[in-house]
């Protein structure tokens, strides 16, 4: 893989790949230059196609591919079939669970026997409606044999949201994961906070990443809130066929 990919820093079984795409390399141009991976976003599908080529070579693994669209539907994972929804899962060795994001949280899960693994696309919408808990549910392990790491997302200092937004969560926002922006009314939302917090309910305690901002790091990421039209870049979780 590209020295400058990301890998998910957690104590998951050596055989457990992870890999974070980023913007940098690629053959796609203009406002998409770079790795792009979505294939939904207006790039030339000839450069999408040729980039999304180059991360199965590179990472060995046949790729499972979604329509993503905000919802909370998991499904298994299945190479050549792309399904709508928002998160997968797979026991099957050498196939990778994938999601697409440009500010929204990526979140890996495996359990801790390295035999599970899975993948969603988690924006506020997604957290507020339960994509991480279905996600959970479909993985069938006890929450206790559970690692999960969020990736690169937008940040807390960047992402500002409506009082709807706030209203949605409830509760949850008095737990720290919303603060007033500089706009009368508005607030600067934690993401990573607010995925923790739905995680912790569900009595997982191995939670690890965060910290990234895809609006602040342009060299790296892609990022919806700062570009508007832009590409995507992937993050990907499979066991190794050789075990």
């Amino acid at each position: 893989m590209k020295d400058f990919w990301l890998k998910a820093d957690w104590p998951a079984p050596e055989w457990v790949r992870t890999c974070v795409t980023t913007r940098q390399d690629g053959c796609s141009q203009g406002r998409f230059k770079g790795f792009n991976l979505g294939n939904h976003v207006g790039d030339d599908p000839n450069h999408v196609l040729a980039n999304r080529a180059e991360l199965a070579r590179l990472t060995g693994s046949r790729i499972a591919w979604l329509d993503q669209t905000h919802s909370t539907d998991v499904v298994e994972a299945a190479p050549g079939l792309v399904e709508e929804a928002d998160a997968s899962w797979t026991t099957e060795p050498g196939v990778a669970c994938a999601v697409m994001t440009a500010d929204c949280l990526p979140v890996l899960f495996c359990d801790r026997a390295g035999t599970r693994v899975a993948a969603a696309h988690a924006g506020w919408r997604g957290l507020a409606s339960g994509i991480l808990e279905n996600t959970v549910a479909a993985m069938q392990v006890p929450p206790e044999e559970l690692l999960v790491w969020l990736g690169p997302a937008i940040g807390p200092d960047a992402f500002e949201v409506g009082p709807e937004v706030k209203e949605i969560f409830g509760s949850i926002a008095a737990a720290d994961c919303f603060k007033p922006s500089a706009r009368p009314g508005h607030y600067l939302a934690d993401i990573y906070q607010l995925a923790r917090l739905r995680l912790q309910a569900l009595g997982i305690e191995a939670i690890h990443g965060g910290g990234w901002c895809t609006v602040s790091d342009s060299v790296r990421f892609y990022s919806y809130r700062r570009d508007g039209q832009t590409g995507r870049f992937a993050s990907l979780i499979w066991i190794e066929a050789s075990i």
